[in-house]
Protein backbone atom coordinates (compact mmCIF):
# COMPACT_ATOMS: atom_id res chain seq x y z
CA UNK A 1 0.00 0.00 0.00
CA UNK A 2 1.34 3.52 -0.84
CA UNK A 3 1.45 5.50 2.55
CA UNK A 4 2.31 9.08 1.17
CA UNK A 5 2.62 13.02 1.93
CA UNK A 6 3.96 16.16 0.45
CA UNK A 7 6.83 17.91 3.23
CA UNK A 8 7.96 21.62 2.77
CA UNK A 9 7.13 24.49 4.73
CA UNK A 10 5.16 26.26 4.38
CA UNK A 11 2.35 23.66 3.42
CA UNK A 12 -0.55 24.38 3.82
CA UNK A 13 -1.22 25.33 0.35
CA UNK A 14 -0.53 22.43 -1.21
CA UNK A 15 -2.63 21.35 -3.88
CA UNK A 16 -0.89 17.74 -3.74
CA UNK A 17 -2.88 15.66 -1.14
CA UNK A 18 -5.79 16.40 -3.78
CA UNK A 19 -4.49 15.84 -6.57
CA UNK A 20 -2.42 12.93 -5.69
CA UNK A 21 -6.33 11.14 -4.25
CA UNK A 22 -8.15 12.22 -7.56
CA UNK A 23 -4.94 10.05 -9.70
CA UNK A 24 -5.17 7.28 -6.90
CA UNK A 25 -8.72 6.98 -7.41
CA UNK A 26 -8.15 6.97 -11.24
CA UNK A 27 -6.20 4.13 -10.87
CA UNK A 28 -7.86 2.44 -8.18
CA UNK A 29 -4.74 1.74 -6.39
CA UNK A 30 -5.04 2.08 -2.12
CA UNK A 31 -3.00 4.66 -1.04
CA UNK A 32 -2.93 7.30 1.63
CA UNK A 33 -1.63 10.68 1.00
CA UNK A 34 -1.30 13.83 3.22
CA UNK A 35 1.06 16.61 4.37
CA UNK A 36 3.49 17.89 6.65
CA UNK A 37 4.82 20.74 7.52
CA UNK A 38 9.01 20.36 7.50
CA UNK A 39 11.57 22.57 7.90
CA UNK A 40 15.18 23.16 6.80
CA UNK A 41 16.89 20.77 8.72
CA UNK A 42 14.13 18.68 9.94
CA UNK A 43 14.03 15.92 7.03
CA UNK A 44 16.34 13.42 8.42
CA UNK A 45 14.73 13.47 11.92
CA UNK A 46 10.88 13.81 10.28
CA UNK A 47 12.15 10.35 8.22
CA UNK A 48 13.08 8.68 11.47
CA UNK A 49 9.98 9.08 13.48
CA UNK A 50 7.54 8.47 10.86
CA UNK A 51 8.90 5.10 9.34
CA UNK A 52 5.51 4.01 8.06
CA UNK A 53 5.87 6.45 5.54
CA UNK A 54 7.11 4.97 1.58
CA UNK A 55 6.35 7.73 -0.52
CA UNK A 56 7.22 11.23 -0.30
CA UNK A 57 6.74 14.06 -2.50
CA UNK A 58 9.37 17.13 -1.73
CA UNK A 59 8.99 20.95 -2.05
CA UNK A 60 10.97 24.01 -1.00
CA UNK A 61 12.63 24.04 1.41
CA UNK A 62 13.79 20.27 1.28
CA UNK A 63 14.55 19.58 -2.42
CA UNK A 64 18.66 20.33 -1.97
CA UNK A 65 18.01 18.74 1.40
CA UNK A 66 16.85 15.42 0.11
CA UNK A 67 20.13 14.84 -1.68
CA UNK A 68 21.36 14.05 1.97
CA UNK A 69 19.36 11.54 3.43
CA UNK A 70 18.41 9.53 0.13
CA UNK A 71 20.25 6.13 0.49
CA UNK A 72 20.26 6.08 -3.94
CA UNK A 73 19.91 9.23 -5.79
CA UNK A 74 19.05 9.04 -9.46
CA UNK A 75 21.61 10.55 -12.24
CA UNK A 76 18.83 13.28 -13.34
CA UNK A 77 18.80 14.29 -9.36
CA UNK A 78 22.53 14.71 -9.45
CA UNK A 79 22.44 16.79 -12.44
CA UNK A 80 20.19 19.24 -10.67
CA UNK A 81 21.07 18.70 -7.36
CA UNK A 82 17.96 18.31 -6.59
CA UNK A 83 15.18 16.25 -5.77
CA UNK A 84 10.94 15.94 -5.48
CA UNK A 85 10.30 12.36 -5.04
CA UNK A 86 11.43 10.01 -2.35
CA UNK A 87 10.29 6.41 -2.45
CA UNK A 88 11.02 3.44 0.02
CA UNK A 89 11.78 -0.07 -0.80
CA UNK A 90 13.50 -2.43 1.35
CA UNK A 91 14.12 -0.05 3.99
CA UNK A 92 16.26 2.53 1.53
CA UNK A 93 15.08 5.90 0.02
CA UNK A 94 15.57 6.78 -3.34
CA UNK A 95 15.47 9.95 -4.80
CA UNK A 96 14.24 11.37 -7.82
CA UNK A 97 13.07 14.34 -9.83
CA UNK A 98 9.79 14.41 -11.97
CA UNK A 99 10.17 18.26 -12.30
CA UNK A 100 12.34 17.76 -15.00
CA UNK A 101 9.55 15.53 -17.09
CA UNK A 102 7.25 17.68 -15.94
CA UNK A 103 8.57 20.64 -17.21
CA UNK A 104 8.85 18.49 -20.74
CA UNK A 105 5.34 17.16 -20.29
CA UNK A 106 3.98 20.57 -20.07
CA UNK A 107 6.01 22.52 -23.00
CA UNK A 108 4.62 19.24 -25.32
CA UNK A 109 0.81 19.54 -24.01
CA UNK A 110 0.70 22.89 -24.72
CA UNK A 111 2.65 22.52 -27.81
CA UNK A 112 4.89 24.74 -27.24
CA UNK A 113 8.09 25.15 -29.85
CA UNK A 114 11.76 24.98 -28.34
CA UNK A 115 13.35 26.10 -31.13
CA UNK A 116 13.13 29.71 -29.93
CA UNK A 117 15.14 32.40 -28.16
CA UNK A 118 14.76 31.35 -24.13
CA UNK A 119 14.79 32.90 -21.26
CA UNK A 120 14.69 31.90 -17.53
CA UNK A 121 13.72 33.64 -14.38
CA UNK A 122 15.39 32.53 -11.03
CA UNK A 123 18.12 29.97 -10.65
CA UNK A 124 16.91 27.87 -7.86
CA UNK A 125 16.14 24.22 -7.61
CA UNK A 126 12.82 24.77 -10.27
CA UNK A 127 15.06 26.68 -12.80
CA UNK A 128 17.72 24.21 -13.15
CA UNK A 129 14.96 21.52 -13.50
CA UNK A 130 13.58 23.84 -16.37
CA UNK A 131 16.79 24.33 -18.16
CA UNK A 132 17.74 20.46 -17.73
CA UNK A 133 14.28 19.70 -19.60
CA UNK A 134 15.31 22.38 -22.23
CA UNK A 135 18.98 20.79 -22.15
CA UNK A 136 17.57 17.61 -22.90
CA UNK A 137 15.03 18.19 -25.95
CA UNK A 138 16.52 17.48 -29.25
CA UNK A 139 15.18 21.05 -30.92
CA UNK A 140 16.83 23.04 -28.30
CA UNK A 141 20.46 21.30 -27.73
CA UNK A 142 22.90 23.84 -28.11
CA UNK A 143 21.30 26.92 -28.42
CA UNK A 144 21.81 29.71 -26.02
CA UNK A 145 19.72 29.85 -22.47
CA UNK A 146 19.59 33.24 -20.84
CA UNK A 147 19.29 33.48 -16.80
CA UNK A 148 18.38 36.64 -15.52
CA UNK A 149 18.77 36.17 -11.34
CA UNK A 150 19.85 37.16 -8.27
CA UNK A 151 22.75 34.58 -7.08
CA UNK A 152 25.76 34.89 -8.86
CA UNK A 153 26.54 31.42 -6.63
CA UNK A 154 24.63 29.70 -8.25
CA UNK A 155 25.91 29.90 -11.80
CA UNK A 156 28.26 26.71 -11.42
CA UNK A 157 25.17 24.33 -10.45
CA UNK A 158 22.85 25.76 -13.29
CA UNK A 159 25.50 24.79 -15.79
CA UNK A 160 25.83 21.79 -14.53
CA UNK A 161 22.33 21.52 -14.95
CA UNK A 162 23.02 21.86 -18.56
CA UNK A 163 25.72 20.41 -19.53
CA UNK A 164 24.45 20.73 -23.40
CA UNK A 165 23.52 24.18 -23.50
CA UNK A 166 24.88 27.60 -23.75
CA UNK A 167 24.13 29.92 -20.15
CA UNK A 168 23.95 33.39 -20.71
CA UNK A 169 23.65 35.30 -17.14
CA UNK A 170 21.78 38.19 -16.44
CA UNK A 171 21.64 40.76 -13.70
CA UNK A 172 18.32 40.99 -12.00
CA UNK A 173 17.69 44.09 -13.03
CA UNK A 174 17.66 43.34 -16.85
CA UNK A 175 13.97 43.31 -16.56
CA UNK A 176 13.11 44.55 -19.67
CA UNK A 177 14.43 41.23 -21.39
CA UNK A 178 10.81 39.59 -20.97
CA UNK A 179 9.63 41.21 -23.66
CA UNK A 180 12.65 39.79 -26.22
CA UNK A 181 12.35 35.75 -25.79
CA UNK A 182 10.34 33.29 -27.58
CA UNK A 183 9.74 31.67 -24.42
CA UNK A 184 10.10 33.09 -20.79
CA UNK A 185 10.05 30.74 -17.86
CA UNK A 186 9.32 32.28 -14.51
CA UNK A 187 10.72 29.76 -11.39
CA UNK A 188 11.20 32.56 -9.08
CA UNK A 189 9.59 32.45 -5.69
CA UNK A 190 6.24 33.95 -5.22
CA UNK A 191 5.99 37.59 -5.69
CA UNK A 192 9.17 38.45 -6.64
CA UNK A 193 8.78 39.04 -10.53
CA UNK A 194 6.37 40.87 -9.85
CA UNK A 195 8.34 43.70 -10.41
CA UNK A 196 8.98 42.97 -14.09
CA UNK A 197 5.42 43.79 -14.76
CA UNK A 198 6.25 47.51 -14.95
CA UNK A 199 8.77 46.79 -17.95
CA UNK A 200 6.57 44.58 -19.46
CA UNK A 201 5.61 46.26 -23.01
CA UNK A 202 5.64 44.18 -26.47
CA UNK A 203 6.11 41.00 -25.23
CA UNK A 204 6.95 38.48 -28.07
CA UNK A 205 6.86 34.93 -26.75
CA UNK A 206 5.06 32.46 -24.45
CA UNK A 207 4.95 32.67 -21.00
CA UNK A 208 5.56 29.78 -18.60
CA UNK A 209 4.66 30.36 -14.62
CA UNK A 210 6.20 27.50 -12.67
CA UNK A 211 3.73 28.52 -9.39
CA UNK A 212 0.34 28.13 -9.06
CA UNK A 213 0.33 29.98 -5.30
CA UNK A 214 -0.75 33.17 -6.28
CA UNK A 215 -3.00 31.84 -9.11
CA UNK A 216 -2.54 33.54 -11.36
CA UNK A 217 0.42 35.52 -10.88
CA UNK A 218 0.30 38.83 -11.74
CA UNK A 219 2.90 38.87 -14.13
CA UNK A 220 0.72 35.63 -16.18
CA UNK A 221 -2.02 38.26 -15.77
CA UNK A 222 -0.09 41.29 -17.71
CA UNK A 223 1.23 38.71 -20.50
CA UNK A 224 -2.69 37.74 -21.05
CA UNK A 225 -3.79 41.42 -21.07
CA UNK A 226 -1.32 41.76 -24.14
CA UNK A 227 -2.63 38.75 -25.60
CA UNK A 228 0.32 36.30 -25.55
CA UNK A 229 0.51 32.56 -24.72
CA UNK A 230 0.58 31.64 -21.12
CA UNK A 231 1.13 28.36 -19.14
CA UNK A 232 0.47 28.34 -15.52
CA UNK A 233 1.52 26.50 -12.65
CA UNK A 234 -1.22 23.98 -12.60
CA UNK A 235 0.05 22.56 -15.59
CA UNK A 236 3.39 21.92 -13.95
CA UNK A 237 1.75 20.50 -10.90
CA UNK A 238 -0.43 17.90 -12.31
CA UNK A 239 2.73 16.80 -14.53
CA UNK A 240 5.40 16.07 -12.00
CA UNK A 241 2.47 14.58 -9.91
CA UNK A 242 1.03 11.97 -12.60
CA UNK A 243 5.20 10.69 -12.72
CA UNK A 244 5.31 10.90 -9.49
CA UNK A 245 2.28 8.47 -8.75
CA UNK A 246 3.93 6.16 -11.74
CA UNK A 247 7.07 5.92 -9.94
CA UNK A 248 4.99 5.12 -6.14
CA UNK A 249 2.42 2.88 -7.96
CA UNK A 250 4.20 1.34 -10.35
CA UNK A 251 1.77 1.70 -12.81
CA UNK A 252 1.86 3.10 -15.92
CA UNK A 253 -1.40 6.32 -16.10
CA UNK A 254 -3.28 7.37 -19.07
CA UNK A 255 -1.77 10.71 -19.20
CA UNK A 256 -4.33 12.64 -21.30
CA UNK A 257 -7.40 11.98 -19.40
CA UNK A 258 -5.74 11.97 -15.71
CA UNK A 259 -4.01 15.20 -16.33
CA UNK A 260 -7.02 16.98 -17.36
CA UNK A 261 -9.02 15.62 -14.50
CA UNK A 262 -6.20 17.08 -12.02
CA UNK A 263 -5.98 20.40 -13.93
CA UNK A 264 -9.46 20.41 -13.41
CA UNK A 265 -9.94 19.86 -9.40
CA UNK A 266 -7.04 21.98 -9.21
CA UNK A 267 -8.87 25.04 -10.69
CA UNK A 268 -12.08 24.28 -8.78
CA UNK A 269 -9.57 24.49 -5.86
CA UNK A 270 -8.36 27.20 -6.35
CA UNK A 271 -11.34 29.05 -7.32
CA UNK A 272 -13.17 28.55 -4.73
CA UNK A 273 -9.92 29.89 -2.24
CA UNK A 274 -9.55 32.94 -4.17
CA UNK A 275 -13.42 33.59 -4.03
CA UNK A 276 -13.32 32.73 -0.20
Amino acid sequence: MINGAVLGSPISHSLSPQLHKVAYDFLKIDAEYTRYDVKTGELPKFLSLHQELNALSLTMPLKEEALLVADVVSPISNQIKSGNTLSKQGGKWSLTSTDVEGFLKTLQTNDVNLDVSILILGSGATARAAVAAIDSARSAQGREIHIVHRNPDREVAMRDAAPVSELVFHRWDSSKLVNDFGLVVNTSPAGIADVFCDDLSKPVGIYFEALYNPWPTALLKKFNEMGQQTIDGIDLLVHQGISQVEIFSGVKADRTTLSQIMRNTAIEILKQSTEG
